[in-house]
């Protein structure tokens, strides 16, 4: 596979061209000002709109490049030439960074994938907080309290579920607590307990592992796959 390919289109469609070498003139192999979309692959490569490597150049590094509009090289570039790994580039050099893209890629030939798991990705965790009952003595008495408040807290957790858990057991340990509390004839103050709970709504992506070829790979989607996956022949996903 070659290092550097080009397409005639944007998001890798149309016809292609690759090198693995430096290239003076594009003609050379039919593309010259015909690029809109590049895939880099191993080392970076700089890519020129004039032969010799001349006008206007931005190094890429490895990966896609759907579109070659932000770097004004659309249909314009014509020499290409690997960079030296130990060569320092300016970073006004550089092109963009390269785009994770799961376009299908010319005339690839694609397969399905089975899934083998699937996890839905909620939001950031949120902070709830509730109001607890403490006691309050001049000469500490354990047993009350510890009662009351262990068995409130077991009451709580037994009827929580779902969205409300997190409420029903901080109302179970009140009540533990003032029950505590009332079995030994003590005050009780109010204290402020905060916790992380999971926020509400749809799930934000998708984990998804899925088996192609003997191996697993794993990928995030907006939306939950079916049983399989369409991936090419490196088991890289496509749509």
């Amino acid at each position: 596979m070659a290092d550097i390919t080009f397409y005639e289109d944007e998001q890798f469609r149309g016809r292609t061209g690759g090198i693995d070498s430096q290239v003076r003139f594009l003609k050379e192999i039919g593309f010259n000002d015909r690029a809109s979309s590049i895939e880099v692959r191993g080392e970076r490569w700089e890519v020129c709109e004039d032969p010799d490597y001349r006008g206007r150049c931005r190094v890429l590094q490895p990966g896609s490049y759907p579109s070659l509009r932000s770097m004004g090289l659309d249909n314009r570039i014509s020499s290409a030439r690997r960079v030296d790994e130990r060569a320092e580039v300016g970073r006004d050099r550089y092109g963009p960074d390269p785009q994770p893209t799961y376009y299908r890629r010319g005339e690839e030939t694609l397969y399905q994938a089975q899934v083998v798991s699937v996890r839905a990705v909620m939001g950031n965790e949120q902070q709830r907080c509730w109001i607890e009952q403490k006691e309050v003595r001049d000469r500490p008495n354990v047993g009350g309290a510890v009662i009351g408040g262990v068995l409130g807290g077991i009451l709580g957790h037994q009827f929580g579920g779902g969205g409300g858990q997190a409420v029903t057991t901080a109302a179970g340990a009140i009540g533990g607590a003032v029950v505590g509390s009332n079995v030994n004839r003590n005050d009780v103050r109010n204290v402020q307990r905060c916790g992380a709970a999971p926020s509400g709504g749809n799930p934000q992506f998708w984990d998804v592992t899925y088996r192609f070829n003997g191996q697993e790979h794993y990928m995030q989607t907006r939306q939950p796959p079916g049983a399989t996956v369409t991936v090419n022949a490196r088991g890289e996903p496509r749509e």
